[in-house]
């Protein structure tokens, strides 16, 4: 059985329902489960310079959250705005609405959104009658939620300290934790901080559908950065999902990372694994979710189904505010 088929309760005790910061906690102190050649074992955060070597290359997502959730002006429903097509349409949610094409929406603040044609079983590709709807959104948005959260937070709240371009609509969380001092602790480490930029989609939160298209860019710089430590016989280690497949997309046929931009429709599984890419930090998978088939073409069924089993033995927290498991091939 793959870990990608591995069933596995997740309880609501093991769901992170609010930030740590409501919890009591500091952003950075989640726990950390560390899962290698070496074992698995049960870490704290603030170790993460420690559990690094010199030379390693964290390559992090820049892309900054937006308030992607607007209700309906009567308030019988809410639309999630996901991504931006080419021709200026949007990939959309209408959330618990059976849509039908040619049906107009009217959002708060007046804006409207023509449903155009299905693009997947949950997700409409729509007209917006907004010059902009990236700062319609900051005005009459709020972060997507999901029931496991049980009130909104505020949008602060959804941004890591690497997020400098708007653009996604739900939080690349794996970096929230990373703060300022963190950042300075790894450098003086002389460990390599590389970025890209990957707009996150609307996730299938409760079909677990594979990823779709999504926008990115890797700069010619991390390309460089990233070359130079695999030449070095380095890691290379993705702080997020996301930035695993945008690197992966701008890897050649030779194993060279090239700067990139544009669409990748990547799915990363053992069937196409991942050719620079040596660990991932990330949080906590549902089961079944379509995230888990890249975790386990990094590191092995056998591994992550222990991972796993130890996270819930040990009462780690799960979803976007919870807790991370680093997971090194070598």
């Amino acid at each position: 059985m793959t870990v990608a088929a591995f069933d596995f309760v997740l309880s609501p005790e093991l769901e992170a329902h609010e930030p740590p910061e409501a919890r009591g906690l500091a952003r950075d102190q989640v726990r950390l489960l560390v899962g290698g050649p070496g074992g698995v074992s049960h870490h704290h955060f603030p170790e993460l310079p420690a559990l690094l070597e010199p030379g390693d290359v964290l390559v992090v997502n820049t892309s900054a959250t937006m308030p992607a959730a607007v209700s309906t002006v009567d308030g019988s429903f809410d639309l999630h705005f996901s991504t931006q097509l080419p021709d200026r349409d949007w990939v959309v949610e209408p959330r618990r609405h059976q849509g039908t094409a040619g049906e107009r929406i009217t959002l708060q603040g007046g804006a409207h959104v023509t449903l155009k044609g299905p693009y997947s079983p949950r997700l409409w590709v729509a007209s917006v009658d907004v010059a902009s709807v990236p700062g319609y959104l900051m005005k009459f948005g709020r972060p997507i939620r999901y029931p496991y959260v049980t009130r909104d937070w505020p949008l602060s709240t959804y941004h890591s300290v690497f997020a400098t371009e708007l653009g996604s609509a739900e939080m690349p969380s794996a970096s929230r934790p990373f703060t300022e001092h963190m950042v300075t602790r790894l450098a003086s480490r002389g460990i390599v901080i590389a970025p890209i930029t990957l707009h996150t989609g609307v996730a299938s939160w409760e079909a677990h559908e594979r990823p779709y298209p999504e926008r990115f860019w890797v700069p010619e710089t991390t390309a460089r950065l990233i070359n130079e430590a695999r030449a070095a016989a380095r890691r290379i280690i993705a702080v997020g999902t996301t930035a695993v497949r945008a690197i992966e997309t701008a890897t050649t046929a030779d194993g060279q990372v090239r700067s990139a931009q544009g669409w990748t429709d990547v799915v990363i599984s053992r069937d196409n694994p991942t050719r620079v890419t040596d660990g991932l930090l990330t949080g906590f998978h549902e089961p079944h979710a379509s995230h888990l088939l890249m975790l386990e073409a990094i590191v092995g069924d056998e591994l992550l189904a222990r991972c796993y089993q130890q996270a819930v033995e040990h009462g780690y927290l799960w979803h976007e505010f919870g807790d991370l498991n680093l997971l090194l091939a070598r």
